[in-house]
């Protein structure tokens, strides 16, 4: 089956995009919910208040994608093709996600609600975490070397299970890194 390429194009109320390579694309308001998104490259696009619910994400390619106010519910982008894969999320839904054994450096999580995601494995040094909730989220064997975690809250990351080194944490906050104790800290 012959791919298709698409360039500089903006696509509203999409269901499910053709197969082939989207590059600099806009993506507005489209319902990837439950697609099969398999094998198509995303280069330097943006998605903007699309719905990707358990969408299927099997060699799927992101480049310099940027999700803004998108819903990403039950997504297993360890997945994607590993080569390529770099993104950016402000104000998006990442519940239930997982992010296993990917290289995700200097990835900027903004305004999101990351709740019970799985970021084991990952090297997510010198990454944002600007004002999500991370309630639940699993930090396994991780890699979150230079990570700010300043603004961000509800997290639980045990030091002695991943690497912090020069991490950022806020004082009011830095109670999510002594869970493991069950202690209790006032304030």
């Amino acid at each position: 089956m012959d791919k298709s390429f698409f360039e500089g194009l903006t696509f509203n109320h999409l269901m499910k995009p053709e197969p082939g390579a989207y590059d600099n694309c806009r993506f507005l308001n489209c319902d990837f919910s439950n697609a099969d998104l398999s094998d198509i490259k995303f280069l330097e696009c943006e998605f903007r208040g699309c719905n990707f619910g358990l969408a299927k994400l099997i060699k799927t390619s992101f480049r310099d994608v940027r999700f803004i106010n998108c819903k990403l519910l039950g997504l297993h982008f360890e997945d994607c093709d590993h080569l390529i894969i770099s993104f950016e999320f402000d104000g998006c839904t990442l519940d239930l996600s997982s992010f296993c054994k990917l290289k995700l450096k200097k990835t900027k999580f903004k305004n999101s609600k990351i709740t019970e995601a799985d970021f084991t494995d990952s090297d997510l040094s010198n990454s944002v975490f600007d004002n999500c909730d991370l309630q639940r989220t699993l930090f396994r064997n991780t890699n979150l070397e230079n990570v700010d975690f300043r603004t961000s809250y509800n997290y639980s990351i045990d030091p002695e299970l991943n690497r912090i080194k020069k991490s950022k944490f806020s004082l009011l906050s830095v109670s999510g890194l002594l869970d493991k104790y069950d202690i209790e800290i006032e304030k």
